[in-house]
């Protein structure tokens, strides 16, 4: 094996331990291995054993040149089928991962059957111990934030909230009196942003808040970094593009989204088989898919970490029910707070011959089948750019983190979505989706989501700007000697 791969770049790659950001880090790295590169992935092992558990104990066998290797977390044993706490998570990585990932370099560079170690390809939020270990074995580290580039710099600037004696919160009113409202004109290429549309980390009365201080540190040592790279497209972020490289004398800036779109145009890919997801996916949906009606379904997911009260879960069934419009709805078995996610017998009942509960599929595909016609989404950023590269409007209910920023952009600048408030109610669930389905309003977010949907697929075509970002981010960062 030595012969046979010695002389490739080896890419390690290391995501968040989460749903969305494992997606995106994997798909970068099938289009490095593309590319020419011995890639080795590493997950936690908790997150590890939920991948052979949904796809397969040999679904990850069979890649010599593509391994999985894995690090502890340091959390207790939890849920296989639950998402973990994100902020006991964050306060891990930051005191845990570094060691290990430390011991795994040294363990792949004495290793015959495989490349030396030549670049880190690292979650952004992972820095806190990426960019330490890079320097230390002297090779260049690439920070892939998986989020927009417009949540990345609302990120930037929690520092500066504090600075301006607006993060941490002084006390509980500021949640509710109007605090979050007050407009912001101090960030470069964010024009009319609220407080509120910032990412929402920042919303805490704790100073040593695990979830606020670890998406500060994760942005500090950006500039350490031998580049950043950002899961989007030029012509949708421009403004906000245009100003992020005057905040840093370092690192090269690449935009390379969306990156199913480069994916799709390798021929006969040999890692087309292996899967992304944590959960099990219940294909069957597809096949329900089929004799519906072209836009005429609306699909429902809120994504791998957001929960919901029982009472939020009954409106939102009770919304869709009464909108008469057929739904396919992802139900999570954690999606409730601290209970299992169950609607009415009613519901059920009245929904039987226009509505399917899943507990999770695979997402990509149903937004491109063609009888989807709306997705109601947490705004996660993955689903964003996901529906707007298959060319659906969205109803957003936008959770936490970056997802409150992501809905600001969709619903007010890009014009392909319209926002659920926070305290959902039936009734104006029945009335958006009526309106997103076959309003006025729906009609032409559709055709803008058409015209976002054509300027993706030019940015990831062949003179494209991602396309050409990605081979520069290859030859200019990742095949460079640090």
């Amino acid at each position: 094996m030595a012969s046979a791969y010695h002389h490739k770049p080896h890419a390690v790659c290391i995501p968040c331990p989460a749903q969305s950001h494992i997606k995106a880090v994997l798909k970068l790295a099938k289009l490095l291995h593309h590319r020419g590169f011995y890639v080795t992935f590493v997950n936690t092992e908790f997150n590890h054993k939920r991948f052979l558990k949904s796809l397969g104990p040999n679904s990850l066998d069979g890649f010599p040149d593509f391994q999985f290797e894995t690090i502890p977390d340091g959390l207790p044993d939890s849920n296989e089928d639950a998402t973990q706490d994100i902020a006991l998570l964050c306060d891990c990585v930051r005191k845990n991962f570094l060691a290990p990932f430390r011991d795994l370099l040294m363990k792949l560079n004495n290793t015959q059957t495989k490349p030396p170690v030549t670049c880190i390809v690292s979650d952004g939020f992972m820095s806190v111990f990426t960019i330490t270990a890079a320097e230390e074995i002297g090779v260049p580290i690439a920070l892939f934030y998986t989020v927009s580039a417009s949540a990345f710099m609302g990120l930037k600037q929690f520092r500066t909230l504090v600075q301006k004696g607006l993060a941490p919160f002084k006390d509980e009113s500021w949640f509710t009196n109007g605090f979050l409202d007050g407009k912001i004109d101090w960030i470069p290429g964010m024009k009319d942003i609220r407080l509120r549309d910032l990412p929402t980390l920042f919303r805490t009365t704790d100073p040593n808040d695990p979830m606020f201080n670890f998406s500060m540190v994760a942005t500090d040592s950006v500039h350490k970094a031998s580049a950043v790279v950002l899961l989007t497209f030029d012509a949708l972020e421009h403004d906000v593009l245009d100003a992020i490289p005057s905040m840093f004398d370092q690192p090269l800036v690449y935009t390379i989204g969306p990156i199913e779109l480069l994916l799709n145009q390798i021929p006969n890919d040999p890692l087309e088989s292996m899967g992304y997801s944590l959960w099990k996916e219940e294909c069957e949906c597809l096949e329900w898919l089929k004799n519906k009606a072209q836009n005429s379904v609306v699909y429902v997911n809120f994504g791998s970490v957001a929960v919901l009260t029982p009472q939020q879960l009954v409106e939102f069934g009770w919304g869709l029910a009464n909108s008469k419009f057929h739904f396919l709805w992802v139900v999570r078995p954690d999606l409730v707070i601290g209970e299992s996610a169950i609607l009415p017998p009613e519901f059920v009942a009245e929904t039987k011959e226009r509505g399917l509960l899943a507990s999770w599929c695979p997402q990509e595909e149903v937004l491109n089948h063609p009888s989807v016609g709306g997705f109601l989404t947490h705004c996660g950023w993955n689903s964003t750019i996901e529906s707007l590269t298959a060319g659906v409007p969205m109803l957003c209910w936008p959770f936490f983190g970056d997802q409150q920023t992501n809905c600001f952009y969709t619903c007010n600048k890009w014009g392909i979505g319209m926002e659920i408030t926070n305290d959902v109610k039936r009734d104006e669930v029945e009335k958006l989706v009526r309106e997103l389905m076959e309003g006025e309003k729906g009609k032409k977010m559709k055709s803008k989501v058409m015209e976002w949907k054509k300027l993706a697929e030019e940015a990831t075509a062949p003179e494209g700007s991602s396309f050409k970002n990605l081979d520069n981010l290859v030859n200019q960062v990742l095949l460079q000697k640090s």
